[in-house]
């Protein structure tokens, strides 16, 4: 594939069928669908945010504790999550993180019921804790289901189906926090007990699937060096790690405050049309994804990653200045442009690491903790200066995209 290198690690599989290589396609798809899962915890996030605000009486400010506890469980949970893995692997990765998903998810209804946002914070902590096993999982299963040399492919691909879940939970949240004309958290109840249900089940069905138990080893061959530098020393992975820091930080900024900003600058704009915005630019997310993919074809995936984020550079310019319904626009568009970011910046970084590729995922995801720290910095900058302002924090994240996508990417 134009622009990336060939990695030097092999992949096997502890669960050969007749000695034969097994195939990938099964385990794939089933993987695939935990990106969904993900997606629509995410898609809800920052419709509970604003929700929050109105029913339990907090400031824009104190509702962005949300995303910190949602990642700030990344951060916290990522190591441990693949010391597990490394230790029982993937698949039993995958059900601890989907157990405690749905008990994050049940915790909602005591919650709801004692109308305490400290409380929901807790439960929120715990559901992203399970994320954290699922995407520190899944992430590096789907790079390694097949050739390295198409891991910046397969991995957008199933990311799709996170932008999938993503645009879904603005529409699912829209219509039952918003749109039912209750002024309370009874929706908000059944949702998430729905949700838990369905996280159970799913965590069944992996329970009763055979899945192959990828290794990473590191190959030998005339075209192939092993490498056994530690972690820490390969530049690339460092920069993936930082890059995806500021990424995280700016899409979760983006969001976070968008459908504040689209009352704010959208006049006569309600909750329930900045939630349907809010699902339009997860609609472009989405189709971003896809877009990327093929793209990815023909364009390296650096450079597809740099041109990205060069235009979210001047998008997030036009919501700084506040301008009605053409900086809404632009704020929508920005979501098409972050679409490739996560996957790729992810497998650039864990390309070529063979023996390491489960600790190198896990700093990754652990720089997932990004998401936590800057939309409450924007809750800061908007009470201190004005919302649309404050998008001047994503703008400077994505100039820190770009650099890697254009120099920092490099392998030695």
């Amino acid at each position: 594939m134009a622009g990336g290198a060939v990695s030097n690690s092999t992949y096997t599989s502890t669960t050969p069928v007749g000695g034969k290589q097994p195939s990938y396609l099964f385990p794939f798809i089933l993987v695939t669908s935990l990106f969904f899962l993900w997606g629509l915890a995410y898609g809800l996030l920052d419709v509970l945010n604003k929700h929050f605000q109105e029913v339990l009486n907090i400031t824009p400010r104190r509702s962005t504790l949300l995303q910190g506890a949602y990642f700030g469980a990344y951060f916290l949970m990522a190591l441990p999550a693949g010391a597990f893995m490394n230790k029982f692997g993937y698949k039993k990765g995958i059900i601890m993180g989907l157990l405690l998903y749905a008990a994050g998810a049940f915790l909602f209804f005591p919650a709801a019921n004692a109308l305490n946002f400290d409380f929901f914070l807790l439960a929120l902590f715990i559901l992203a804790c399970g994320l954290a096993c699922l995407e520190t999982a899944a992430n590096p299963y789907v790079t390694v289901l097949g050739s390295p040399a198409t891991s910046e492919q397969r991995l957008n691909l199933s990311q799709c189906f996170n932008g999938l879940g993503s645009f879904l939970g603005p529409i699912i949240g829209g219509a039952l926090f918003f749109g039912s004309g209750k002024d309370d958290l009874s929706t908000v109840k059944l949702t998430y007990i729905v949700i838990g249900i369905v996280v159970l089940l799913i965590a069944g069905f992996f329970y009763k699937t055979t899945l192959p138990e990828i290794k990473e080893d590191v190959a030998e061959g005339p075209e192939v060096v092993a490498d056994e530098r530690p972690l820490f020393s390969h530049r690339h992975f460092v920069l993936g790690v930082v890059a995806q820091f500021f990424y995280v930080a700016a899409q979760v900024g983006v969001g976070a405050l968008f459908i504040n900003y689209v009352t704010t600058y959208w006049k006569g704009a309600s909750n329930e049309k900045g939630a349907y915005l809010l699902s339009a630019g997860m609609v472009l997310f989405l189709a971003g994804r896809f877009v990327g993919t093929a793209i990815m074809r023909k364009v390296a995936p650096n450079k597809l990653l740099a041109l990205f984020a060069i235009i979210n550079v001047a998008l997030c310019a036009v919501v700084m200045s506040g301008s009605g319904a053409l900086s809404v626009y632009a704020l929508i568009a920005v979501f098409f442009f972050m679409s490739i970011m996560f996957p790729t910046i992810f497998a650039l970084g864990v390309k070529d690491l063979g023996k390491n590729t489960k600790k190198g995922a896990s700093f990754i995801v652990m720089s997932i903790v990004g998401g936590a720290a800057v939309p409450y910095l924007m809750g800061v900058v908007t009470e201190a200066q004005s919302l649309a302002f404050s998008y001047g924090i994503p703008l400077v994240c994505f100039i820190v995209v770009f650099y890697y996508g254009a120099l920092g990417y490099r392998r030695k």
